[in-house]
């Protein structure tokens, strides 16, 4: 393995980690011994989430509620994770809206933003030279299928994974050979709550059942690839098929369907 053993005294952090993938990694983890550091908004759901993993896998599970789109809040909780010992930073927090950029809020744009590319980029500066001072540690980016082509109607959350994909990758190369591994996670459709707060219904009747993976899928096979080392990890076959469409299918052409696909949920 390249990630560290479990330690009475290590953590992997997890943020997003009241439901959906962020949960799922929460479980993959805890079942292989690793106590564990949740973070998520939602502090009652971390703390559920919390005492069953310890009643289940007998680790020690800590909550630390923060709202990682506030700037402030954010700087706090990393100042405290620096005195703790992270073995694996999985940063899986994030959002997405759809829809013509100049109609949307512009709050909560930035909020988008400042969530799925300034919070992920603050905890990799913060975190990643402990690890790399001890030569082992594992960093896991939740990036999308989203990220590999513009996005029409979904043009914030499509660049913002864009810019988690490319960090992800290049870390991943500029660590080679220190001890410290990045494997960037590329979801396509997953049934979780991401879809009910981006309001997808539209295209959740769209995509037949066969083409989503659950939450408990992406996220065995994300810590499976970071185990081992793995650049990217795409699970399902549906997200192949949209991570060799979005890099290979020239965008001249995409432009225009995406624009009506998620032009369409509005």
């Amino acid at each position: 393995m390249t990630i560290p053993l479990p330690t009475p005294d290590s953590r992997v952090v997890i943020t997003g980690a009241s439901s959906g993938i962020g949960e799922a990694l929460a479980e993959s983890f805890a079942r292989r011994g690793h106590s564990l550091i949740l973070i998520a908004r939602r502090e009652d759901r971390l703390h559920a989430l919390a005492d069953t993993l310890k009643t289940r896998y007998i680790v020690d599970v800590d909550v630390d509620a923060c709202d990682l789109a506030d700037a402030s809040a954010r700087t706090l909780l990393l100042g405290r994770l620096l005195d703790r010992d992270i073995s694996v930073a999985c940063l899986n927090a994030g959002f997405a809206t759809y829809g013509a950029i100049a109609d949307l809020d512009a709050i909560r744009e930035h909020e988008e933003v400042e969530l799925n590319v300034v919070a992920v980029h603050d905890f990799v500066v913060a975190l990643l030279p402990r690890m790399l001072g001890r030569s082992s540690g594992g960093i896991l980016i939740t990036g999308s299928t989203a990220g590999n082509q513009p996005s029409p109607n979904n043009a914030t959350y499509a660049a913002t994974k864009a810019f988690a994909n490319t960090l992800s990758e290049s870390l991943h190369g500029e660590l080679a050979g220190t001890g410290v591994t990045c494997t960037l996670l590329a979801p396509g459709p997953v049934r979780t709550e991401f879809g009910a707060v981006a309001d997808l219904g539209a295209i959740e009747k769209r995509l037949p059942g066969f083409a989503w993976v659950t939450a408990e899928q992406a996220a065995e096979a994300a810590v499976r690839g970071l185990e081992s080392g793995k650049r990217r990890v795409v699970p399902g076959a549906t997200a192949k098929l949209q991570d060799v469409g979005g890099k290979y299918t020239p965008h001249s052409i995409l432009n225009p369907i995406l624009r009506k696909v998620y032009g369409d949920l509005r």
